[in-house]
């Protein structure tokens, strides 16, 4: 298994500090009782070192396609007002990321980065609306050679405290290509436009690199 370059300095610190705890507890409880509780803080270790997974996937590029940019579960598919870049009405597509989901992510489409901006923000329940537009959150809008975008934001959660995004404006974006992570969760919103063909529905689960969010 693969990690993830995010996750080495928080692996790291995890078993520094149970290791710290496992030498704690061998100096207060006897052995027959500091067994278990070194299984559980070996179990949590584990738990850490899963969440910074980074899966060996391959893709077949199809920019007609929007490809899935993180393994979740489909909560949202719906018209919106969008008025950060388009100003306009758009379909949204938002996929949820459970803390046992793998939390890469990466680019649905090929194209120019037209645009990016780190918002800074709140950190409420990912399936809440209003987190689309009030917690930390990355926005990254992706132009393709015919001039159609989609934007797609990286959204932080309850759990989530740090939105990483790779992005820059002016920079290529590859179809599957590793574009960030979010740190424990918590969600990612796909923006297309109206008229999109919205290959998936409610409750879906999506497979990064594999899964067709739409065609456009």
């Amino acid at each position: 298994m693969r990690i993830h370059k995010e996750g080495y300095l928080s692996i790291v610190l995890a078993l520094i500090l149970m290791l710290l705890f496992a030498y704690g507890t061998s100096l207060c409880l006897p052995v027959v009782y500091a067994l278990p509780l070194y299984f559980v803080y070996f179990i949590f270790w584990l738990f850490i070192v899963s969440f910074f997974r980074y899966p060996k996937r391959s893709i077949v590029k199809n920019n007609e396609q929007v490809i899935a940019p993180a393994d979740g579960t489909i909560v949202a598919i719906e018209e919106i007002e969008e008025t950060e870049y388009f100003k306009d009405r758009r379909i949204q597509v938002s996929i949820f990321m459970s803390p046992l989901n793998v939390h890469a992510n990466w680019y649905p489409i090929s194209g120019d980065i037209s645009y990016m901006k780190y918002h800074p923000g709140k950190h409420f329940i990912a399936h809440k609306p209003k987190s689309s537009t009030e917690n930390e959150r990355s926005t990254v809008v992706v132009k393709r050679e015919d001039g159609l975008e989609v934007m797609f934001r990286q959204i932080a959660g309850a759990v989530a405290r740090r939105v990483v995004c790779y992005s820059k404006k002016g920079d290529k974006a590859e179809q599957g290509e590793n574009m960030g992570f979010i740190k424990f969760g918590s969600r990612v919103d796909l923006i297309l436009p109206i008229g999109t063909n919205i290959k998936v529905n409610l409750e879906d689960k999506t497979i990064a690199k594999s899964t067709i969010i739409a065609e456009l």
